[in-house]
């Protein structure tokens, strides 16, 4: 869906930013240099104005500023977290709102980031796709939040991580997703390694299959939430169309082409999906596969019916997991107090949703 632009707003510089850099020097018969510096000034130097750019003459900063947005975005909201997580929910030039996300964890610094104006995978527990989805994202509209996750960083701070995570379904957006994410691998970009970017999909093998093609340096994180196909299609509704079969099959190719070991996400559900015989049937699933699974207890979301299973059901989900000699870990909340899971202060903006039935296991 095109993203509208009803009053003809300025281009923004962070949508392909070499070209437009490159149109505006030729147009101005600017020597190439001068694109640099402005791309170390967006990048590394964290310019969140025109004006900062010191060493570019005045007459050029005002001109960037009457030809080229810088931010296309408005912060609605910014919330901390005692845990050092930081959240910004952001409203676009179309009235559209997204979420990202900062987490500080001892010297990580990992952002989280939008693919899409809400979701349209329809996962049941989730706050992103309970309105459906809106657009996608811009790759502009992407490389900007990662801008302004960096720039609520401190001065001995730095990005190390990038997780394509927050609202949509990155590889249902894939052009802008892989735009965006290789200004954060470029040197001149953010310069992350690309064994620390990852993009997390419920699973899409066709696209999967893109990527794999691709020779992209990114890891790959596989929503799976159930270990089977009944209590899949109920959790993540796009299921009833693939099944777990196509996707791992396309999760295996990847393997296969680009040697990167896989991750695959399991959002953990009280009495819903974390009975013994869910990790038993989970074992039997991923058995022989070079994977690491990733185990996410529920953050719960105001108005649906999903719970945090207790520390005893968590436990004992592990241990038959590791026990079947799966590789495991076990994410720590985080943010819980300031609503950091997906689309949850979007919610709050909002009418409360409706509050749907509980899915039960089969």
């Amino acid at each position: 869906m095109p993203l509208k632009n009803p009053d003809n707003l300025l281009p923004h510089v962070l949508d392909g930013v070499d070209e437009t850099l490159d149109a505006w020097a030729e147009k101005h018969a600017y020597p190439q240099f001068r694109t640099r510096q402005i791309r170390k000034w967006l990048f590394a130097q964290r310019a969140t104005d025109w004006q900062q750019m010191t060493d570019l003459p005045a007459a050029v900063r005002n001109e960037l500023a009457g030809e080229f947005r810088l931010w296309t975005t408005e912060v609605v909201r910014h919330t901390q977290a005692d845990d050092g997580t930081e959240k910004l929910l952001l409203r676009l030039s179309d009235g559209g709102q997204i979420e990202c996300v900062l987490l500080r964890d001892r010297a990580r610094r990992t952002i989280c980031i939008s693919s899409q104006v809400g979701c349209g995978m329809g996962c049941v527990f989730c706050a992103s796709g309970l309105d459906g989805v809106d657009r996608n994202l811009t790759a502009g509209e992407i490389v900007e939040q990662m801008l302004r996750l960096q720039s609520l960083l401190g001065e001995e701070e730095r990005l190390s991580h990038v997780v394509m995570m927050g609202m949509g379904e990155p590889l249902a957006n894939l052009d802008a997703v892989m735009a965006s994410l290789a200004e954060a691998h470029r040197s001149d970009g953010l310069d992350i390694s690309g064994r620390r970017i990852t993009i997390s999909t419920v699973g899409l093998p066709a696209a999967i299959d893109r990527v794999a093609q691709m020779d992209a340096p990114y890891r790959l994180a596989i929503s799976l939430h159930a270990p089977n196909d009944a209590l899949r299609n109920q959790l993540v509704p796009v299921n009833d169309r693939i099944g777990l079969e196509a996707i791992l099959a396309a999760a295996d190719n990847y393997f296969s082409v680009s040697g990167r070991r896989l991750t695959f996400e399991y959002v953990l559900l009280a009495q819903i999906n974390d009975q013994p015989e869910h990790a038993r049937q989970l074992v039997r699933l991923l058995a022989g596969r070079e994977a690491l699974i990733n185990v996410i207890p529920y953050n719960p979301v105001a108005g649906l019916p999903y719970k945090t299973p207790t520390p005893e059901a968590q436990k004992a989900f592990r241990e038959i997991l590791e026990a079947g000699g799966l590789r495991v870990r076990f994410r720590h909340r985080k943010g819980d107090r300031i609503d950091a899971a997906c689309g949850q202060l979007r919610r709050l903006t909002r009418e409360p949703p409706t509050r749907p039935t509980a899915v039960e296991a089969p």
